[in-house]
């Protein structure tokens, strides 16, 4: 006899959807998906997750997994911002409801933030002792963030690869530890834990896919799904469930029956804080010297600062942190030309860092929901901070499980490496484009009209992301705004004054438009009837009568903000 979850065809959770992840999503996508990683990644979504629930279900024990969830630190100021909850309330609330799904454990990644954190401080300290002795020693990028990782690889070559910290992200670390430490603490093996992780941003979901995350010999990721914050929400909106109704229960932790206390995180307005921790460090470790408080230094913009430690009137340490695509690619600009003058720099795909994750601090429309990004940022800054270095825990798994901070178990746990890969381009995955190539069609092509001819052209435009901008007199300061910083074309300008007006707060079209003059788009029709004394920029840095301008939308929104 079978039960009845056993013979049941259809259950209630086949009508969640599929993992639908676009360019706008993806920040790290530059053609660099392949076509075996995009099946992958599909399967990183609420039905996966479903599924390993529904075989617990049924009489097959051999096929029941101890499902275990752990939750991201910037994950939890968006429930409590988003109902309105303190964030010790959401974390307690959002584990009674996964628990309420059949979820055996939820864990706190906090822990493993710490790890990361402090592999990341002592490889720095180890960096800036030998590097006269290596030309790749200084500077180090912060290896947290799998949007920058992703792209680093498979974008950029071996000389900035290079430069990236060996530590594993948080999430990585998470796996690692559920997976090792708490696998044997509970006498299971690996590939019998299902594992999932709730996080801000999609490209979490590709770091989830690496191999060198993949264990063979028990046929286990460290990582097995991951969730963004707005896909929870989704799972509680379709079950009809508000998170105001759950019945709280304490998180759990890794250690035995020990539950976690109240929410922990640490230094950084917005992130893990990479850049503060390992900042302090290195002052003590190199110098002597005690920072208490770190004061930031805004640059181009409020997402590029810098911080710097002072002593006898020289500069010995200088830090940055470079959230989204356009301070990257400016960053690594400046490092292949041998301009680049940071010792650390904390490197975040999304602007605004974590807390701004494409997975939970958007709107229905896919914009940013300002509002509410201000609410969590206000969430996560009450937080207590907790140093890494006074987590007794922590230095219990160490001595306890790693064999000691420096042994080999410890940096093959705790470590990896970056290097830069060539990407074929048989490879591209195709779902991830908007824009899929039409079939094959035999036999002379249809006859159009000249308004078909036209429609086809405008939506072809629309899809390739090409527009026309006349800019009249004010070519000048275009030109001055982009020389001065250092712009290496007019798409990049577009987009740097599109990134302005998107962070500014919403003007009335009058306002906006007031100064702007001249200044419009033309169509074609104009473009054709302008005299040939009219002046317009072109995308490709030339300046000529009647040019056409074309600025090329960055689908993949790097360094451009546009999508």
């Amino acid at each position: 006899m079978k039960c009845e979850n056993c013979t049941k065809k259809k259950n209630e959770f086949d009508t969640l959807a599929n993992a639908k992840i676009l360019l706008s999503d993806c920040l790290a996508c530059d053609s660099c998906m392949t076509s075996e990683e995009g099946a992958r990644v599909f399967q990183q979504n609420q039905k996966e997750f479903f599924r390993v629930l529904n075989l617990n279900k049924k009489c097959d024990t051999s096929k029941h997994k101890v499902l275990a969830v752990s939750l991201c630190p910037q994950s939890l100021p968006y429930f409590a911002a988003k109902f309105n909850l303190s964030v010790n309330e959401a974390a307690k609330r959002l584990c009674g409801f996964l628990k309420s799904l059949g979820v055996h454990y939820v864990f706190d990644t906090t822990i493993a933030a710490d790890f990361s954190i402090l592999e990341s401080q002592r490889e720095f300290v180890q960096r800036y002792q030998r590097r006269n002795q290596e030309e790749h020693a200084l500077p180090m990028f912060a290896s947290a963030c799998p949007g920058w990782i992703r792209y680093a690889e498979r974008v950029l070559t071996n000389l900035v690869t290079s430069h990236i910290c060996t530590a594993k992200s948080p999430q990585q670390i998470m796996g690692s530890l559920v997976k090792g430490y708490f696998a044997r603490q509970q006498n299971l093996s690996p590939e019998k834990i299902f594992h999932v992780v709730v996080a801000p941003c999609y490209d979490k979901k590709l770091e989830a896919l690496r191999e060198d995350f993949y264990t063979a010999l028990s046929n286990s990721s460290e990582v097995d799904c991951v969730l963004t914050s707005g896909e929870i929400v989704q799972i509680m909106e379709q079950k009809n469930v508000s998170m105001k109704d759950v019945t709280e229960v304490a998180v759990d932790s890794l250690f035995a029956d020990i539950k976690e206390g109240d929410v922990v995180r640490h230094d950084g307005k917005r992130s893990d804080g990479y850049l503060e921790h390992i900042f302090k460090h290195a002052a003590k470790e190199l110098f002597g010297m005690d920072v208490k408080e770190i004061t930031y230094k805004a640059l181009k913009n409020k997402d590029f600062q810098e911080v710097t430690l002072e002593k006898d009137g020289e500069t010995v340490l200088r830090f940055a942190a470079a959230y989204g695509f356009r301070n990257i690619q400016n960053m690594v600009l400046k490092l292949k030309k041998g301009k680049f003058l940071y010792h650390f720099v904390e490197v975040l795909a999304c602007p605004g860092g974590c807390l701004n994750g494409k997975g939970q601090a958007q709107t229905e429309d896919g914009k940013p929901d300002r509002a509410l990004l201000a609410q969590m940022e206000e969430v996560y800054a009450a937080i207590p901070v907790q140093l890494p270095e006074t987590n007794l825990h922590v230095q219990k798994v160490y001595q306890d499980w790693l064999e000691g901070m420096d042994s080999k178990k410890a940096q093959e746990t705790l470590h990896t490496t970056y290097s830069a890969v060539n990407q074929s381009t048989s490879s591209l995955d195709i779902k991830w484009l908007t824009m899929s190539l039409p079939a094959k069609r035999c036999g002379r092509p249809p006859v159009l009209s000249f308004l078909e001819k036209k429609k086809r052209k405008q939506s072809l435009d629309r899809r390739r992301g090409k527009t026309r901008i006349y800019v009249g007199s004010h070519i000048e300061r275009w030109l001055t705004l982009k020389e001065k910083l250092d712009f290496r074309n007019d798409a990049e300008v577009a987009g740097f004054l599109l990134d302005l007006y998107d962070n500014a707060d919403q003007l009335p079209k009058e306002s906006a438009c007031s100064g702007l003059g001249d200044v419009r788009v033309v169509t074609v029709k104009e473009e054709r009837e302008a005299p040939q004394d009219c002046v317009l920029a072109g995308a490709d840095d030339t300046v000529s009568s009647k040019k056409k301008i074309q600025l090329l939308h960055n689908n993949t929104g790097a360094g451009f903000g546009l999508v």
